[in-house]
């Protein structure tokens, strides 16, 4: 089978798949004319998140069989079409939990105790050493949108901290905890009222979107920090600069934004702001995970022997 890889990825993902006897391409960073010139060729396409596999593209790429997400959003992805046309949409669920997870871990460290804005005075060649009076994260509340891999990873890290943590999920219809001893609420607006720390980790979806709004930021204890290392868009972003303005929210930090590059950076500038573009998954280590999985994965489904973390419910004929 011949595959296009169209975004940077580690090398084993292409010496998997040549040494299981398919023909590679690698076209990293490949213009949207060329994509929709070459795409017919293919029997499989791997990407990240750069790449947009709009309904255009799938309607060009007539031998199709297999799209390859190395990470697990696809919101990049027109799988609706996809499954229209009968082409496997897959990703790699777990890949980069890790990498998610630790980045998240170390936005709320940085938050609680203003260290951009520390270093930046130090740097400026002020000594501010009364001006910044940082805050802990032992006996404070987590409050953690999103029960997958990523909130799980990041919920049992925190509770290592000494946190109380507390999750919400829109598939969880009831309260429980789990075998992790995580609180699991029914009830959003329970989690945001009492959390001294949010953090999101639900998928972009056509329901999570502007999942935290202006109602939402009333109901929240002021001086809460809030993390998305999820999608942008779940967070409103023109709400939480109002948020920011009026002490509600003491600080936030985002890797993700509405707009990916961004075209307003109002928020992005705010001094009470922590950003970063899009980093999460950017590990050695993850990235590695991820093009190795999504690999074996095609090279599995190519020789028959099953199709594993498919997205849509069509499969290969």
């Amino acid at each position: 089978m011949k595959i296009l890889i169209s975004d940077k990825t580690a090398s084993k993902c292409a010496e998997i798949l040549r040494t299981a006897g398919h023909e590679v391409d690698e076209k990293f960073g490949i213009s949207p004319d060329e994509f929709k010139s070459i795409i017919a060729n293919y029997h499989g396409l791997i990407v990240r998140s750069a790449t947009k596999v709009t309904r255009e593209i799938i309607g060009l790429a007539r031998n199709l069989k297999v799209i390859g997400r190395a990470g697990s959003g696809v919101d990049n992805i027109d799988c609706a079409t996809a499954e229209e046309k009968n082409i496997v949409v897959m990703n790699t669920p777990g890949g980069n939990t890790n990498a998610v997870a630790e980045l998240t871990i170390g936005y709320m460290f940085a938050l609680s105790r203003d260290i951009y804005n520390t270093s930046k005075s130090l740097k400026e060649e002020r000594w501010d050493k009364k001006k910044f009076m940082g805050v802990e994260l032992l006996n404070k509340t987590l409050g953690i949108l999103g029960y997958g891999k990523i909130g799980r990873s990041v919920a049992l890290k925190s509770k290592c901290l000494g946190m109380e943590v507390l999750c919400y999920d829109p598939y969880v219809g009831r309260d429980i905890i789990d075998q992790f001893s995580i609180r699991l609420m029914a009830d959003i607006e329970q989690v945001l009222s009492v959390a001294d720390y949010i953090s999101v980790h639900v998928p972009k979806k056509p329901e999570t979107q502007n999942m935290i709004s202006k109602e939402q930021f009333k109901i929240m204890k002021k001086g809460v920090f809030l993390v998305n290392c999820a999608r942008g868009g779940i967070i409103d972003e023109k709400a939480l600069l109002g948020a920011l303005n009026e002490g509600i929210v003491a600080g936030a930090a985002l890797d993700v934004f509405e707009v990916e590059p961004p075209e307003d950076f109002s928020l992005i500038k705010h001094p009470k702001i922590l950003c970063t573009p899009h980093l999460g998954a950017a590990t050695h280590e993850s990235q590695e995970n991820v093009a190795v999985k999504i690999a074996e994965q095609i090279a599995d489904m190519f020789a028959g022997k099953g199709i594993r973390n498919a997205v849509t419910t069509k499969s290969m004929d």
